[in-house]
């Protein structure tokens, strides 16, 4: 669920009263908030969100407006096209491209006057299916419980055999819990949450009789690879309470247990293609490359201590976090390490925040590692003037150091990573028009990032860490405009220019821009809500990365170019009482030139095509 700002309303100021007469429960009796604001004190539990707008915006990509790019299905590996700054600055796994299937499913807590249920289903055409359902409700006024549960079914859209003929196949689910003590100096949050996510690898499209950029679009054409398979599975469980002492003065306790598995799977003997991807094979006698079984696992034990609370318009925080992690790799001889793969990482960190009125916050926290990496942000927001800065040393991941399976064996000793990065958008409102222009400045050092190997018959792709640094300045503008008292213009564009790039790491494109021109109305005399119009979206041509399925890595090369392309959508979205619903035909430039989009070298764009979804809302 979407989590949109709504009123501020609190959630004990609802009051029901003759449910006998009339069906009282709805969004406005169904409130909800995360732990980052309970954790905060802003205890102002929000409406359900039931906004209409971009409603039919159900894919990843289009979810974080077209600033990731995947393999040309929904389900499949992500990579940010712009830098993003790691949260972690402690040990890390090194695998990332499955982490926003997981990271954006994380629940929310409820307090409901009566049960609440929530279905969405959505029918992407050629069998691309996503469901939610969500359930929660209150024992007690002060004890609440629920559960989602998430599958996506996701057909290949190469080569595909009949419904069913699955490249996607992921089950999220969760269950949580929030309870409160009658005298409310006791609050609890529980939840667990596992997700396992697999994929078909297909290598991208390989051409065979036409060579050309209409050989991707060929309704014939063939994968690199038939039987390869990448698989994340992550569970993890999570606690936090805290007991408040005074008015100003809480303490707190936060516990979480995660475990992640990461896994390639292929048989050689059913591919054709293989020299593309898998040149370089493992001799060892302890490895079979002929049915590959690679996989690693990563596990850490958190544990975090703090004060925290409230003296007039400040909050105050300080805790103290000791992570106990482990790593393993079924093949890699530990003894040839030049670091541990298991160890306790002691952590002190902070924050502060100046709340000066219902809609201005100035904050700063810092976390630092004893081992001396670090994570330090400031934030300013105002209704004219929203701006950040963040400085982060951070531990390189396990995957860069030290890898051994069928097709890849590295050992490094890389340093840690460091990012700088400024952002400032101002804001102004004149009437119906809305301006926001800004710009955001990232520094990187020690960059890891992995490059194509062009040497014939070693391993194609390899990790390496930047000598030098990279500097990238991305200038945006954003805006809103309403005319004709119903219609809308929204655009958005960032212009990027790399203004120091050694090593040749960083490929963003020069130029990216969204916009959306909708018309927004109530029709049929009330009874329905509608949002119409059409989304667009452009990109410059640049060199993308590619993607190494058996390592899950996005990787630099030098020979593919991303041509440029306008994308344009059109939508119809809907709301009638407690139920909403959208229909969308993707893609209208190639269902008049007969041409698509890369989106990712070998691998082709969505093709033009229609899709339909629709969610209920129930209350008792």
């Amino acid at each position: 669920m979407a989590q949109d700002p709504g009123t501020g309303r609190r959630g004990k100021g609802s009051q029901i009263v003759d449910d006998s007469t009339k069906n009282v429960y709805g969004p406005k009796t169904t409130l909800w908030i995360t732990e980052d604001d309970l954790f905060a004190n802003k205890n102002h539990y929000e409406p359900l969100d039931t906004a209409l707008s971009n409603y039919h915006r159900w894919t990843y990509i289009q979810r974080f407006n077209n600033l990731y790019q995947d393999l040309g299905n929904v389900g499949t590996a992500l990579n940010p096209i712009h830098p993003v700054v790691s949260e972690v600055i402690g040990a890390t796994p090194g695998y990332s491209v499955y982490n926003l299937y997981y990271a954006t499913e994380a629940p929310v807590f409820f307090d409901t006057k009566s049960p609440y249920t929530s279905f969405r289903l959505v029918w992407g055409g050629d069998g691309r299916a996503l469901s939610k359902i969500q359930y929660s409700r209150n024992i007690n006024p002060r004890w609440n419980f629920g559960f989602n549960y998430r599958p996506m079914l996701v057909d290949k859209q190469i080569q595909r055999q009949g419904k069913g003929d699955r490249q996607t196949i992921s089950h999220y689910y969760d269950l949580y819990s929030s309870y409160r003590s009658k005298n409310d100096r006791y609050f609890l949050l529980f939840d667990y949450r596992r997700i396992r996510h697999r994929v078909n690898e297909n290598g991208g499209i390989y051409l065979v009789r036409d060579t050309t950029l209409n050989g991707y679009y060929d309704p014939n054409a063939q994968p690199y690879l038939l039987s390869a398979k990448s698989e994340e599975q992550k569970n993890e469980l999570h606690i936090f309470h805290q007991y408040q002492l005074a008015s100003p003065f809480q303490l707190y306790h936060r516990l979480d247990i995660s475990k992640q598995i990461n896994r390639f799977t292929d048989t050689r003997g059913s591919e054709t293609n293989y020299d593309k991807y898998f040149s370089y094979t493992n001799t060892d006698s302890d490895i079979n490359v002929n049915d590959v079984n690679d996989n690693t696992e990563f596990k850490t034990l958190v544990n975090e201590v703090g004060i925290k609370g409230d003296a007039a318009f400040l909050f105050y925080n300080f805790y103290y976090k000791m992570r106990s992690f482990s790593t393993y790799n079924r093949y890699i001889d530990e003894s040839l390490l030049s670091f541990k793969n298991d160890g306790v990482e002691s952590y002190v960190g902070g924050k502060i925040s100046f709340r000066y009125d219902s809609v201005g916050e100035l904050s700063g926290n810092a976390e630092y590692l004893l081992d001396g990496n670090y994570r330090l942000q400031a934030t300013l927001t105002t209704p004219w003037l929203d701006a950040k800065g963040i400085s982060v040393l951070a531990k390189p991941g396990f995957l860069p150091q030290a890898y051994r399976g069928s097709h890849h064996s590295w050992v490094n000793n890389f340093s840690s990573t460091f990012t700088n990065q400024l952002e400032a958008f101002l804001k102004a409102r004149w009437g119906a028009f809305f301006i926001s222009p800004g710009a955001r400045y990232t520094i990187l050092s020690n960059y890891i990032y992995y490059r194509e190997n062009i040497v014939p018959g070693e391993q194609a792709v390899l990790p390496m860490q930047s000598s030098g640094s990279q500097h990238a300045f991305s200038p945006e503008l954003r805006m809103q405009f309403r005319f004709f008292r119903n219609f809308y213009l929204r655009p958005q564009v960032i212009y990027t220019a790399l203004l120091k790039n050694e090593d040749d790491v960083l490929r963003i494109p020069t130029w990216f821009g969204n916009a959306q021109l909708s018309y927004e109305n109530i029709l049929f005399k009330g009874n329905m809500q509608a949002q119409i119009g059409f989304d667009m979206y452009y990109r410059s041509s640049y060199t993308a990365l590619s993607y190494d399925p058996a390592i899950q890595q996005f990787y630099v090369q030098n020979d593919f170019i991303n041509s440029s392309y306008p994308l344009v959508d059109f939508f119809f979205n809907g709301k009638f009482k407690r139920g909403r619903f959208f229909f969308k035909y993707h893609n209208l430039v190639q269902a008049f030139t007969g041409k698509g989009y890369l989106i990712t070298p070998y691998y082709r764009g969505q093709i033009n095509i229609m899709d339909f979804g629709f969610d209920l809302i129930l209350f008792d």
